[in-house]
């Protein structure tokens, strides 16, 4: 059975090997299933733009129904979540959300899935926290700053340390989640028998794959929202 465990990260393409460490760089799984996951989202933007000039005023045809209810869609959940004034951001939490929900999905097609990788859910949530950064600094100036020491002065060490635990706690939690499906579902295909692998994971991945992996998404990309407009106030 323990031969049959296997959910780690793995470097499928080698490039060279340090003569003096032994070290071996080259490009593990999570690099690989993020291109392809890239490549998806880049060939589904194409056929979009490449129909865009054949929509109506009046949709006629369903896929120009589905995109407009996608836009839409986040444009609302934008406007709902950051302010009427902020729904500019739409169209950077938008793609962002497209990229994490199709990264838990990858899963399903037998894929591990990115966010299952400390290093991708980190680089995520870097972003959020530089977008708070310069979003508070050209909304407030320097100033902005000035709410590290609130209430209190002395609470600055506080303070500085709650700015610095949100892009490490949405990393975490993001990160702690997908891979926990991971985990659970390579331990389900690995001790149970072949009969038991027919029709029963299938609600599994259900939970574990589809409900955890858009959960998880809404949340990450509905918190990223509220640190930048909470900055911005």
């Amino acid at each position: 059975m323990e031969s049959n465990i296997d959910f780690g990260i793995h470097m499928p393409i080698q490039l060279f090997t340090d003569p003096t460490t032994g070290q071996i760089f080259g490009f593990t799984t999570t690099h690989v299933n993020t291109v392809l996951v890239m490549i998806a989202l880049t060939i589904f933007g194409l056929i979009v733009r490449s129909k865009v000039n054949s929509f109506t005023v009046v949709p006629e045809t369903k896929f120009q129904v589905a995109i407009e209810m996608l836009v839409d869609g986040f444009g609302a959940f934008t406007a709902s979540t950051m302010g009427e004034n902020n729904k500019k951001f739409a169209m950077f939490y938008g793609p962002m959300f497209l990229f994490i929900l199709l990264s838990n999905l990858v899963g399903l097609v037998g894929l591990r899935p990115p966010t299952a990788d400390i290093a991708t859910t980190f680089a995520l949530s870097l972003t959020t926290f530089f977008m708070v950064q310069i979003y508070g600094i050209k909304a407030k100036g320097p100033a902005y700053y000035k709410g590290l020491l609130e209430p209190m002065p002395f609470l600055l060490p506080l303070n500085v340390i709650g700015e610095l635990a949100n892009p490490i706690s949405l990393s975490f939690r993001l990160f702690g989640n997908i891979l926990g499906g991971t985990i659970i579902m390579g331990l389900y295909y690995a001790m149970m028998p072949w009969f038991m692998k027919i029709g029963i994971p299938s609600v599994l991945h259900l939970y574990f794959d589809i409900f955890a992996g858009v959960l998880q998404t809404f949340i990450f990309v509905m918190l990223s929202m509220t640190f930048v407009s909470s900055a911005m106030e």
